[in-house]
């Protein structure tokens, strides 16, 4: 074995941060730049809602395009491109004016998006059981690192045109991108082998093609976990607001979420190769369920704050253990379940609202509660090996 080969998990793992990170970045100016592309493009709250849903057609096509072509000897390439071509998008949002332009901007972005999700588990889940050790979990960190990191800098240009912002982040992505693409191609050299985490993960037998019923559970769960998600980003704000918390308390709540869900990561793989994905991720949801409950129950601003906090840090490695499973099942798994779990993120915060409407907001906000405690009762059957 040459030297290079010996260490392209290494390589690897490190190539993977970054790019985890990068994803963060860019996805979190984005988002958090969101008026200021709905007023230079004179959107509407229908328009931009259009807007948003060309990313979201895009990054399903994305998804299922990446899942196809993703393969250990393609994935260099599919890293590379997927970056740049998200780096390229954002910038090009950047300069949009009116809302067909903004439209197919978003909808490429989309694409890009997908194309770079798939790529980065699937290689993430080879470079993992090449190391023989767990790491899903501390990439996903470095993916809320890099957004915590990307709002922050979002904030500090709040008073810049979001076009210089954009700009930048897109030449600063795209150019690591390319300067790294020699890096990205030991990831080609990660053949699969038998996982060195079987001992605590879904078998190998199970590869290269996972049952369907497995699969499918894999996604609602995935669901189940980024529809929570989904309703700390839009709801926990509101949440606070209506327990007459100021406007800065307000908007601690997701930040407060997203750092105890880092932490959480942080710790997630020396956990999950102690006692194993099923169980940490069956305590980890009982913990967030209980959680988020009382906070809701309790109706007042610190209950609530430690209910959203125990809501991130409960469902951390969820996700990371979930894409393990999948990744058994080789990129067009991945791409499955991430298609699932997305549609969860995207369905869940209106689904609240409408729920809201009808009863009330803490009332309705019991569904990740409820979602979180179903995944702590079938993860079991999703993550552990199977009978012989």
């Amino acid at each position: 074995m040459s030297t290079t080969t010996a260490h392209a998990p290494v390589h690897g793992r490190r190539l993977l941060t970054g790019c985890f990170a990068a994803l963060g970045v860019v996805m979190a100016v984005w988002g958090a730049r969101m008026p200021a592309v709905q007023q230079a493009a004179d959107l509407s709250t229908a328009g931009l809602a259009l807007v948003l849903l060309a990313a979201a057609v895009g990054m399903v096509i994305g998804l299922h395009v990446g899942g196809r072509l993703a393969a250990p000897a393609r994935e260099p390439l599919l890293l590379t491109s997927g970056a740049v071509g998200l780096a390229a998008a954002l910038a090009v949002i950047g300069v949009c004016r009116t809302p067909l332009t903004l439209a197919l901007g978003a909808f490429v972005f989309g694409i890009a998006h997908g194309v770079l999700d798939v790529a980065l588990n699937a290689a993430a889940v080879r470079c993992q059981d090449r190391l023989g050790r767990f790491i899903m979990s501390s990439l996903h960190a470095a993916y809320s690192l890099g957004a915590l990191g990307g709002a922050g800098l979002a904030a500090l240009s709040a008073h810049t045109s979001h076009t210089w912002l954009f700009a930048v982040t897109g030449l600063a992505v795209a150019s690591a991108a390319v300067a790294m693409a020699p890096v990205a191609r030991t990831l080609g050299m990660l053949e699969p082998t038998t996982p060195a985490t079987s001992r605590r993960s879904p078998d190998p037998k199970d590869s290269p093609g996972l049952p369907r019923a497995r699969l499918w559970l894999l996604g609602a769960l995935a669901a189940a976990c980024l529809l929570g998600e989904g309703a700390a980003a839009d709801w926990a704000a509101v949440h606070l607001h209506s327990l007459d918390a100021s406007t800065a308390v307000s908007a601690s709540a997701f930040a407060l979420y997203s750092a105890s869900m880092v932490a959480g990561r942080l710790a997630g793989d020396r956990l999950i190769a102690h006692f194993g994905a099923p169980m940490v991720v069956r305590i980890g949801a009982v913990f967030a369920a209980a959680g988020l409950t009382a906070g809701l129950a309790l109706a007042t601003v610190p209950a609530a704050l430690a209910g959203w906090a125990a809501l991130g840090l409960g469902l951390s490695v969820t996700i990371p253990s979930l894409i393990t499973a999948a990744g058994r099942g080789g990129p067009g798994a991945v791409a499955t379940v991430s298609v699932t779990g997305y549609a969860g993120l995207l369905v869940g915060p209106a689904l609240i609202g409408a729920l809201a409407t009808l009863t009330a907001l803490p009332h309705a906000l019991l569904l990740p509660a409820l979602l979180a405690a179903a995944v702590a009762a079938l993860s079991r059957k999703a993550l552990e090996n199977p009978a012989p």
